[in-house]
């Protein structure tokens, strides 16, 4: 960026790793940051300690202006970010913010979506896209309106999304991507130098609700590359699960399954039961092949490769997956 353009001051709302990747952007840029609004501290854990988020903890790290309101409606809040007469407010994984805030700007309020909008609207847009099984999406600044994730693009960048990539991993390479593509818009809007653009509906949307458990669940009867993409597209978090049934002791064992490979070999044995050599290798029988497990966890322990889940865990019998 030429050193001679305009730096517009801003104030920053975040709160996961994503979120303060963007925000160490800003500060690098060395565009000017009048205050950071993040959630406030909530129990997490089995002890429960109070825990920060990421954004938090590096505000505090930089010694910015740190806001943690529980309710942005609060008149005290209002007045406060007024005062502070920001340029720009920068949103990115944060909640839903009331009009009186985001119109309160005079260049606007954007925020920064791990899509490329209009396609997968919504709170888990990475992961719908690759449960879906997507070969390409991206991320998109847009200034907020009224409608969530409906407002006029500002900029975007197109991503390919490969064959085996999860989650987790495209995840990873949109908070990198998404620190260029928020610096620039910060200077592009200061600057006058972008024209936003309306969303436009001229192909089939796909939409990125809130994940919830039954989300999660693996349909067996859906065709194999459907159950291949809903894993990686919940690794590693919440992450695809399953229960295995002992036809003889009836016992059952819930399984999370992080990794896997399609096997397109057929008819290996009773559809829906598990093949291994108690060694190196687990399959589920499929009518279109065998999905090989990689990496797994069961409740209360950690996630572990299948070779490491053999050498404590006796697989021997006849198991199968609930279907």
């Amino acid at each position: 960026m030429n050193a001679k353009l305009t730096k517009p001051s801003i104030v920053f709302f975040g709160t996961p790793e994503f979120a303060a990747a963007q925000l160490q952007a800003i500060l690098e840029a060395e565009i000017p940051v009048k205050a950071v609004v993040t959630a406030p501290d909530k129990p997490a854990g089995r002890g429960k300690k109070m825990q920060q988020s990421a954004v938090k903890a590096l505000a505090i790290k930089k010694g910015l202006n740190l806001l943690q309101p529980p309710n942005l409606k609060h008149p005290d809040f209002i007045n406060t970010l007024r005062a502070m007469n920001a340029d720009i407010f920068v949103v990115v994984a944060f909640r839903m913010l009331p009009a009186e805030v985001w119109k309160m700007p005079r260049l606007g309020t954007f925020n920064l979506h791990a899509s490329l909008l209009p396609q997968y609207r919504g709170a888990a847009p990475i992961n719908r896209a690759i449960m879906n099984g997507e070969n390409e999406s991206g991320i998109t600044t847009f200034l907020l309106d009224e409608k969530i994730d409906e407002g006029s693009i500002l900029m975007q960048k197109r991503m390919s999304i490969a064959a085996d990539e999860t989650a987790g991993n495209l995840h990873d390479r949109m908070m990198e991507a998404g620190k260029q593509l928020v610096v620039d818009t910060l200077y592009g809007l200061a600057n006058n130098d972008l024209s936003p653009q309306p969303q436009t509906r001229n192909q089939k949307l796909f939409m990125a609700p809130k994940l919830f458990k039954e989300d999660c669940r693996i349909n067996w009867k859906n065709d194999l590359t459907t159950v291949y993409n809903q894993i990686r597209g919940l690794s590693p978090y919440p992450g695809a699960f399953t229960t295995l049934i002992n036809k003889v002791s009836g016992q059952e064992l819930v399984l999370k399954i992080f990794q896997s490979e399609i096997d397109m070999e057929r008819n290996m044995g009773e559809l829906y039961t598990l093949l291994t050599d108690q060694k190196s290798f687990i399959k589920i029988i499929h009518p279109d092949g065998a999905l090989a497990l990689k990496e797994i966890q069961t409740p209360g322990k950690r996630s572990m490769s299948v070779q490491d889940f053999l050498n404590g865990f006796d697989l021997k019998g006849s198991w199968k997956v609930d279907v």
